[in-house]
């Protein structure tokens, strides 16, 4: 499902329990400065992470100061967050000129301590090649380094290296807890992204196919569309000439690390692609 760009005034666009994705959360907040935005979710972990601009960030009380570094856009500088516990109340203060600021959630049912993550906890992973058209960078908010502290919530930033290039490809999947020989071969994780691209008149597409060899869907992607994944392998690519950017948040149904299943009619060519088995190692 494609959600074109829109002023959502400040109101979920995956709202809790969506019909497609009933795994994720997200909204995105856009203040200037000294105004507030206050927020829980119940059923819902969340993460904030501004994508442009400064925030304050009070949790139940638990006060995490001037969240974000970054400027103009999502190219300018490290991204940085905040986890906040289920149904906790929230409080964004914005603390630059303003902020456009992303929240991140994924269904779960206890109740974990609140944390931030700064640039040195970051989790970067960098793959690919420019002759394969695969060069990527990923960063990861709530990755392999805060496993352990948070429920069933993934949250990265992944972005194109160059200008064009395929994203999400060898084809994957993961809509599916399933098992073979008693080891797991594909988690169920519900995902949702939202795009960015530089120059922001910049565009790309995002492909979706159901089944092995069968036709499936494409959708024209532009600066601020949110894309919902329920099933399906699901790649996308961007204009040559353009960088893009995507923010990713991953629900799991019955675990946080995700096992992506590789599509049989593309799986030689995980042996193409410098340092993609590192990538899958990190979303756990």
């Amino acid at each position: 499902m494609h959600i074109a760009p829109h002023d959502n005034a400040n109101k979920p666009i995956v709202d809790a329990d969506h019909d497609l994705v009933p795994l994720n959360y997200f909204n995105i907040i856009k203040l200037k400065k000294g105004e507030t935005f206050e927020y829980a979710v119940p059923g819902y972990e969340t993460c904030v992470v501004p994508a442009t601009g400064t925030v304050d960030v009070d949790v139940d009380g638990a006060a995490f100061d001037r969240l974000g570094k970054r400027g103009v856009d999502v190219w300018d500088g490290e991204p940085e967050g905040v986890y906040v516990p289920v149904g906790a109340k929230v409080r964004l203060t914005c603390v630059s000129d303003e902020t456009e600021t992303f929240i991140a959630g994924a269904k779960y049912d206890k109740v974990l301590e609140p944390f931030d993550v700064r640039e040195p906890e970051l989790d970067l992973v960098q793959y690919g090649s420019d002759d394969t058209k695969t060069h990527r960078k990923i960063k990861h908010i709530l990755g392999a380094n805060q496993h352990g502290k948070v429920g069933r919530l993934l949250v990265s930033e992944l972005y194109t290296v160059g200008a064009g290039g395929w994203s999400g490809f060898p084809s994957h999947k993961h809509d599916t807890d399933r098992a073979e020989n008693g080891e797991t071969v594909e988690t169920r994780h519900d995902e949702t992204y939202n795009f960015r691209f530089k120059p922001n008149k910049g565009s790309g597409v995002q492909m979706l196919q159901r089944e092995d060899n069968e036709p499936g869907d494409a959708y024209h992607i532009m600066d601020g569309s949110t894309i919902l994944i329920d099933k399906g392998y699901h790649p996308c690519c961007v204009l040559p000439g353009y960088e893009m950017y995507y923010f990713t948040i991953l629900g799991g149904l019955s675990q946080r690390s995700l096992k992506q299943y590789f599509q049989p009619t593309h799986a030689e060519q995980l042996h193409t692609i410098p340092g993609i088995m590192d990538m899958v190692a990190k979303f756990k």
